[in-house]
């Protein structure tokens, strides 16, 4: 059929070397790898979905909901913080972009500055980079912290917790990236 190679499907991966080698680790194995892999193909995904923009980063939804790719990298720089910093390790740190008086500062405070932008990046990175250090060298997956909502969590769950969490935002950040550029993909 002629134009059938310019047919796109929403399931196809995006284009790249990050993109192919994101789910490339084992499906086999030692659990801590494959849960890491899966982590990381996960933080991966979100980097894809809000490559190549800058200011379009901050574009909200649709209204009232103040959903942003923006907001979604502070959210989960926020999140990988809480997980990692607070409940596994015991730090007592605050937060980055959400508190008790501004409960929704994650997306509220989405705005297009490129100061907001890369403080929101630098942020990220500096979590996931703790994270990763922290996952590497737990002794195991039974490293466990109190957390006043959960109670006591091992490592192992905290794992699973963020893959879900990631996916569920990259889930959001499919439609989002739609909504600015067109782009679809996996």
């Amino acid at each position: 059929m002629e134009g059938m190679s310019d047919v796109i499907r929403r399931g196809q991966f995006f284009d790249g070397e990050e993109s192919e080698s994101r789910f490339s680790g084992p499906t086999t194995g030692d659990e801590r790898r494959m849960l890491v892999d899966m982590l990381g193909a996960q933080r991966a995904t979100l980097r894809l979905k809000c490559a190549d923009l800058g200011h379009e980063l901050a574009e909200r939804s649709v209204e009232p909901s103040t959903l942003s790719l923006l907001g979604l990298v502070r959210h989960l720089a926020d999140v990988e913080r809480r997980w990692f910093r607070q409940v596994l390790n015991g730090q007592e740190v605050a937060l980055r972009f959400w508190s008790a008086a501004a409960p929704d500062g994650d997306f509220d405070g989405a705005v297009s500055s490129p100061g907001v932008i890369r403080e929101a990046w630098e942020a990220w990175r500096a979590e996931v980079e703790f994270a990763q250090t922290f996952t590497e060298r737990a002794p195991d997956l039974e490293v466990s912290g109190k957390d006043a909502w959960r109670g006591e969590v091992s490592l192992r769950w905290v794992l699973i917790h963020m893959i879900e969490e990631y996916a569920r935002h990259n889930g959001h950040a499919d439609l989002l990236r739609e909504r600015i550029d067109g782009a679809i993909g996996i």
